[in-house]
């Protein structure tokens, strides 16, 4: 499931917020150097962040709750496929704390605020990987979304969010949520540039037990059809 920019803005042009000013609040680990892609590849150039229930090779996992926080022995498979495809990892995002909330206001670590409007909530609970790709910080972002924790920030801050259908994308090293419903989503400024990371993150898992091999359909659907 898509959810996608509101039709007011032309399909090809990124949602970045002309001027948007930066939330610190967004960010829960930030180290001076990014982590770099481990080869050339089909996303060499890209910068994303990933959300703080997602582990990192060597980098805390808070799941936005001090107490839970540990350092990762190992990164996540998806993490994994990102770098190996050529992606630099700039840092990890603030949440709802355990991934249980859909404003973005539940964390320790602070609010999230709108990228269009500080004054309105976020969305979560992915709020803080939406919030960096809305203000361009990075070009694309990894959520989760369990009942809307990807695509509500998404829809809040007008930028695409990409929920996979379950198992498509390997939720190893992911802190569950509700594991049997859990999806690894994506944020970007464009559904070509979310469907590109989506491409290069899909793959069966045989350590995840809910991985599944599902083929993706490559053709458009027809002019008649309607969602």
């Amino acid at each position: 499931m898509v959810h996608q920019p509101h039709p007011d803005q032309p399909a090809d042009t990124p949602a970045i917020r002309s001027g948007a000013s930066s939330a610190p609040e967004a960010w829960l680990h930030q180290p001076a150097q990014p982590l770099p892609g481990n080869r050339p590849g089909v996303l060499s150039g890209l910068r994303f962040a990933v959300k703080d229930n997602i582990d990192v090779a060597g980098w805390p996992t808070t799941a936005a709750c001090p107490a839970f926080a540990y350092t990762a022995a190992a990164h996540a498979s998806v993490v994994q496929k990102l770098l190996d495809a050529g992606a630099s990892l700039h840092g990890k995002t603030n949440l709802d704390q355990f991934a249980c909330g859909l404003n973005g206001t539940r964390s320790p670590y602070g609010a999230v605020p709108n990228s269009i409007n500080p004054l309105y909530v976020s969305g979560g609970s992915s709020s803080g990987s939406a919030h960096v790709v809305a203000t361009g910080q990075v070009d694309f972002a990894l959520g989760t979304d369990t009942a809307g924790s990807g695509r509500v920030p998404a829809g809040l801050n007008n930028i695409v969010g990409l929920k996979p259908s379950r198992g498509l994308i390997s939720a190893r090293g992911v802190v569950p949520a509700a594991q049997a419903v859990d999806c690894v989503s994506i944020f970007a400024t464009t559904v070509a540039r979310a469907a590109q990371v989506l491409a290069a993150a899909l793959g069966h898992d045989a350590a995840d037990p809910y991985s599944r091999s599902l083929p993706l359909a490559s053709a458009p659907f027809g002019a008649r059809f309607r969602f």
